[in-house]
């Protein structure tokens, strides 16, 4: 799925936009989960999250392939979005995103700063993609999965990042929302023929990737009620889910308080503030202390773009209700 000269090649068109990303070793983590753990902060980027990755390099590739394209639609919980409507709106595209109605107040007035057309439909993330497909027909633009071989490219460069700064660990968490950033880095593993797990994790609220890896088929769920709206997925993407299957070692399942109490070590033990899916990959490292005793691995926090609101619910010590 990746060569080195993909690969080098999106680092090239992600590094004329943005630099670096950190991976610190924080003290009072390592204190927490018991050994070495890397923090990947995709929170440092240009939309705080790490998707704007892979718009950058979607974007660029789709224009190079259809150089007459009009414009772009897709669906989003939010930092897909914002990534798109940043690299199209600086490509000269339009660019159309369709979010549900209980979407975050907070992404949505972001997505429209960097130059969303918003349209909001549905109840959750799935009701918002169908009606974007419906949409994109209907006025002649190119719907944008979640997940793509692009996108999956434009992230593997934080992946990249990670494995030149930390070499080769024994095991990685990584949030699972549709699958990009999980895919990501088996794809630079497999490339750089280390023997890293790597780790997906999912909301109890959200299992339908974890429902999938158990029986190693497509498994839907009627809902996915999380917070970590990062993560809620109630339809796994079947070639996602095919990497997954040959290339992942497991997939965690956390309650919604695992989440909460997360985020809240992040803001005592590094001052950062971030949204639940970029805790989830720290709470499950938690939940597998003993496991992963002895061992090196890292986190990533894939994004802070977390409300105000629930940020004030979860610092006061409270876990919000899942939306």
């Amino acid at each position: 799925m990746l060569t080195a000269d993909d690969l080098e090649r999106a680092r090239r068109l992600v590094r004329r936009e943005m630099g670096t990303t950190p991976q610190y070793r924080w003290p009072l983590l390592e204190e927490a989960v018991g050994g070495e753990l890397w923090v990947k902060h995709e929170n440092h980027t240009p939309t705080g999250a790490f998707k704007v990755r892979g718009g950058i390099v979607y974007v660029t590739r789709l224009h190079e392939a259809q150089p007459k394209v009009r414009g772009l639609i897709t669906a989003t919980r939010g930092n897909h979005g914002q990534s798109l409507a940043r690299a199209a709106t600086r490509a000269g595209l339009r660019c159309a995103v369709v979010v549900p109605t209980t979407n975050s107040p907070e992404k949505n007035a972001a997505m429209r700063a960097f130059g969303a057309e918003l349209v909001e439909h549905g109840t959750d993330f799935d009701a918002a993609r169908t009606h974007a497909a419906a949409l994109a027909a209907r006025e002649g633009l190119t719907m944008t999965p979640s997940f793509h071989r692009w996108l999956v490219l434009g992230v593997a460069t934080y992946a990249a990042e990670l494995f030149e700064a930390a070499g080769e660990l024994d095991a990685v968490y990584v949030p699972i929302g549709l699958g990009s950033g999980i895919c990501a880095l088996m794809a630079v593993r497999d490339l750089l023929g280390y023997r890293t797990e790597i780790v997906g994790v999912v909301a109890r609220g959200a299992p339908a990737y974890a429902l999938s890896f158990e029986a190693r088929r497509v498994v839907t769920t009627e809902a996915a009620r999380t917070f970590a709206d990062g993560m809620a997925c109630r339809e796994p993407d079947p070639e996602a889910l095919a990497a997954i299957l040959e290339g992942a070692a497991r997939v965690v399942v956390l309650d919604e308080d695992a989440i909460a109490q997360a985020i809240r070590l992040y803001h005592t033990a590094t001052h950062n503030l971030v949204e639940g899916a970029g805790a989830a990959p720290l709470a499950a490292r938690l939940l597998e202390r003993e496991h992963m005793a002895g061992k090196r691995s890292a986190v990533i926090l894939c994004g802070g773009n977390i409300d105000m609101a629930v940020a004030r619910t979860v610092l006061g010590g409270e876990t919000p209700a899942p939306f």
